[in-house]
C-alpha cells in the first residue's frame, strides 16, 4: 500500500547501489516515468486484491507478516546494507520508520478485511492529503480539505452498508501514513539508496510476524499460501518502491504527486475487477472528490512554491 512518499527520499543512492540495484535501474530507465508511476499504482492495488483473497486462510495479520518478511528478504538481497555504517540516529529513525510501516499495514489490511478496497484506500489517502495541506493558510487549500471531507461523508453514505470499524481502521492507517511521510524525509537523510528501507522493512517484519504466527499458525507454511504471499510482497512492496524510485529521478515531485492522486480510483477499479466489489454511484463520486482534492492541493502547492 501505500509507497509513494518514502520513494522520494532515498533516491540519492539509487545509482550508487550494488550491481543488482544498478541493473534494475538500467532496465527501468528505458520505461517512460509516467508509465512507471502508473505501473506502481496498479501493482500496489493488485497486491492488495490478492492479499484480501488470502484473508480467509491466513488472516489479515498473517498476510501482513508474509508481505513484510518476504519484502525484507528481497530488499536485503538487492541492497545488502552495511549495518556497521549506521549511526545511532540512523538506527533510531529506522526503528521508528519500521514500526510505523508495520502498524500501518496491519491497520490497512484489517480495514480491507471489513470494507471494499476502494473505500479503504480512499480513506487512507487522507493521510498524505493532510500532510500536503498542513500549515497552509490559503483559502484554496481549505476548499480542497472541505472537498475531501465531503468525499468521505459520501463514501460512508451515512453508515449504511459500510462497517464503521473498517473505516476507523483505515483512518488509523491514514494517520500512520502521515507519520510515514514525515519519517521518510529523516530516513533519506540518515541512509542512502534502499538500505534504510530494507532495514526498516526488517523491523516491521520482526514486529508483526509473531502476531501473524499466533493468529494463523501453520497455515502460513502451506506452499500455496507462501507462493501467494511472495506474490503479494512483490506486487505491494518491491515493485512499487522500485518503479517509484526510478520515476522520481526523471519527473518533478509535484507531477509525481498528481499521478499518485489516481490511487483511490485505481483501487476502486481493482476492487471491481479482481474482487467483484462494486461501489455505488455515490461512492464513485466520493472517490472522485478525494482524487480532485489531492490533485488540487498538489498543483496549488506547486504554484505557491
Amino acid at each position: 500500500m501505500v509507497t509513494a512518499n518514502v520513494a522520494r527520499t532515498p533516491r540519492r543512492g539509487w545509482q550508487r547501489g550494488l550491481p543488482i540495484g544498478r541493473a534494475a535501474a538500467a532496465g527501468l530507465g528505458r520505461v517512460p516515468p509516467t508509465a512507471l508511476v502508473l505501473a506502481g499504482i496498479v501493482s500496489l492495488q493488485m497486491g492488495a486484491s490478492f492479499a484480501k483473497q488470502l484473508f480467509p486462510v491466513a488472516g489479515a495479520v498473517g498476510v501482513v507478516s508474509m508481505r513484510l518478511v518476504f519484502a525484507a528478504v528481497i530488499l536485503l538481497v538487492v541492497w545488502r546494507p552495511s549495518v556497521r555504517r549506521m549511526t545511532r540516529q540512523a538506527w533510531l529513525v529506522i526503528g521508528l520508520f519500521g514500526t510505523v510501516l508495520g502498524v500501518m499495514n496491519v491497520l490497512f489490511y484489517e480495514s480491507l478485511d471489513r470494507i471494499p478496497l476502494g473505500v479503504a484506500v480512499t480513506v487512507e489517502f487522507l493521510g498524505p492529503l493532510a500532510v500536503a495541506l498542513a500549515g497552509s493558510r490559503r483559502w484554496l487549500d481549505g476548499l480542497w480539505a472541505l472537498l475531501a471531507a465531503g468525499g468521505v461523508v459520501l463514501l460512508t453514505d451515512g453508515g449504511v452498508h459500510v462497517e464503521w470499524l473498517g473505516v476507523l481502521l483505515a483512518f488509523g492507517a491514514a494517520c500512520c501514513w502521515a507519520c510515514y511521510i514525515l519519517l521518510s524525509a529523516k530516513l533519506g537523510e540518515r541512509t542512502s539508496g534502499g538500505s534504510g528501507l530494507a532495514l526498516a522493512m526488517c523491523v516491521g517484519g520482526v514486529l508483526v510476524a509473531p502476531f501473524g504466527l499466533a493468529t494463523s499458525g501453520s497455515e502460513l507454511l502451506r506452499p500455496q499460501v507462501l507462493a501467494i504471499g511472495l506474490g503479494v510482497a512483490l506486487l505491494s512492496s518491491v515493485v512499487p518502491y522500485s518503479v517509484e524510485l526510478e520515476a522520481l529521478r526523471r519527473i518533478p515531485p509535484r507531477v509525481f504527486g498528481v499521478l499518485m492522486s489516481l490511487e483511490p480510483a485505481v483501487a476502486g477499479l481493482c476492487g471491481l475487477l479482481l474482487l467483484g466489489q462494486a461501489l455505488r454511484p455515490v461512492q464513485w463520486i466520493a472517490v472522485c472528490l478525494v482524487v480532485a482534492a489531492s490533485v488540487g492541493a498538489t498543483r496549488a502547492n506547486r504554484t505557491a512554491t
